[in-house]
């Protein structure tokens, strides 16, 4: 099934998602429920910070499978934190020691059709993923349709699996472009002792949101797919709730979130 859409329409979709996403951001940011953070219980070379809110570069790929199927792949690294809306800069992070998600996500497009010219939605079906930490820096990338990295001796910190997730694209009006966007929520399993620094607090929920530019998305020449560099989202850990619609407004708030910061941390008017 498809759903096409004129250039006009599609930009009033992608305007009125970010309207709507402001909005909730407003509502819930100063609700983000903070976490303490200590590298060195892990053996990194960094030192203990509290935050509400990770802001995350994206490096992966995504491959278009049989029956309107999907997979992606890739890496996620800690670029930056927040909290209550303010910056957060973590002693060492990035230059001592760095932190990571490695993924890999299934699922299907509900509405489908080229992205260049058709606004698609799809769900995720299956996510695991691994946190790292290690010292010193690191290169990530995308070569050709492989996610690259050049960590050494990482340290497991974290894992989980998908509870939620939902996918979409929106064109960007030349016929060609889109801006792809996704949010998730996943389990949060703590594997290394005293790196969540208070043990106390059940933070096992981690709620993702990621919003990617025109500039950060390379079509496959083969129309096979697509890959992401430098994408931007967000990730938060929570307690969990009964209710979806609590997460859904917490992943409005956290892609908000993230598009504004990145466009200060940027300079963009």
């Amino acid at each position: 099934m498809t759903l096409p859409m004129l250039s006009r329409q599609s930009t009033g979709v992608q305007r009125t998602l970010l309207a709507l996403a402001l909005a909730a951001a407003s509502a819930s940011a100063s609700a983000l429920p903070a976490f303490t953070w200590d590298p060195t219980a892990a053996g990194l070379n960094g030192a203990a910070f509290t935050a509400d809110n990770l802001l995350i570069s994206n490096y992966s790929t995504v491959t278009f499978g049989a029956s309107d199927t999907f997979t992606e792949t890739g890496y996620l690294t800690v670029s930056a934190a927040q909290l209550g809306g303010g910056a957060v800069l973590p002693t060492g992070l990035n230059s001592t020691y760095g932190l990571y998600i490695q993924f890999t996500g299934t699922g299907t497009l509900t509405t489908n059709g080229a992205p260049g010219t058709t606004a698609t939605l799809g769900k995720l079906d299956t996510l695991s993923y691994t946190l790292y930490g290690y010292n010193g820096s690191a290169s990530f990338g995308v070569t050709g349709k492989t996610p690259t990295e050049t960590a050494t001796g990482e340290i497991a910190l974290a894992s989980g699996t998908l509870k939620f997730g939902n996918v979409a694209t929106v064109p960007s009006g030349d016929g060609t472009t889109f801006n792809p966007s996704a949010n998730a929520s996943l389990t949060a399993n703590w594997l290394a002792p005293g790196f969540f620094a208070d043990p106390s607090v059940p933070y096992t929920v981690a709620l993702t949101s990621f919003s990617n530019t025109t500039s950060q998305v390379t079509p496959f020449a083969d129309g096979t797919g697509f890959s992401i560099s430098q994408g931007g989202g967000s990730i938060n850990f929570a307690t969990p709730v009964p209710e979806p619609a609590s997460y859904a407004m917490l992943l409005c708030g956290l892609a908000a979130i993230g598009f504004v910061a990145r466009r200060r941390n940027r300079g963009e008017k």
